[in-house]
């Protein structure tokens, strides 16, 4: 199961993917309470799904020198070029691009981006 650890954007950006991502959906969260590690009320543990496999993700309660990286990326096979389309724009705004949406040899639709988040994106039309 992909683990995913933001700083305090765990949930936004579990909402933020849910919402926009078809067959997803929040299963389980579990939040810091009072007199613990991390900040009272942010994401201790959750679960969710995107397209109907499984991820899992929290909130650091620690600083760290590292975020992530392209190296590691979430792909998504499109069903339908409108599908596509609206998750490239949507997964781009407010992060930026590795490769424009395009036909590509190993694809007819292809692109890659790095969301607002920081989480890396391959999205594909077969």
């Amino acid at each position: 199961m992909p683990f995913l650890m933001f700083e305090g954007k765990a949930e936004e950006a579990m909402n933020y993917y849910t919402s926009i991502i078809e067959d997803s959906e929040i299963t389980s969260i579990s939040r810091y309470g009072a007199n613990q590690a991390g900040k009272e009320g942010s994401v201790f543990q959750a679960t969710f799904t995107l397209k109907g496999r499984e991820y899992m993700c929290i909130d650091s309660s620690v600083k760290h020198a590292f975020t992530f990286t392209p190296s590691f990326s979430l792909y998504i096979i499109a069903d339908s070029e409108a599908e596509i389309d609206r998750l490239y724009k949507q997964l781009s705004e407010g992060g930026s691009i590795l490769m424009p949406l395009n036909d590509y040899k190993f694809s007819r639709k292809f692109g890659w981006v790095v969301d607002k988040f920081g989480i890396s994106w391959q999205i594909n039309l077969l």
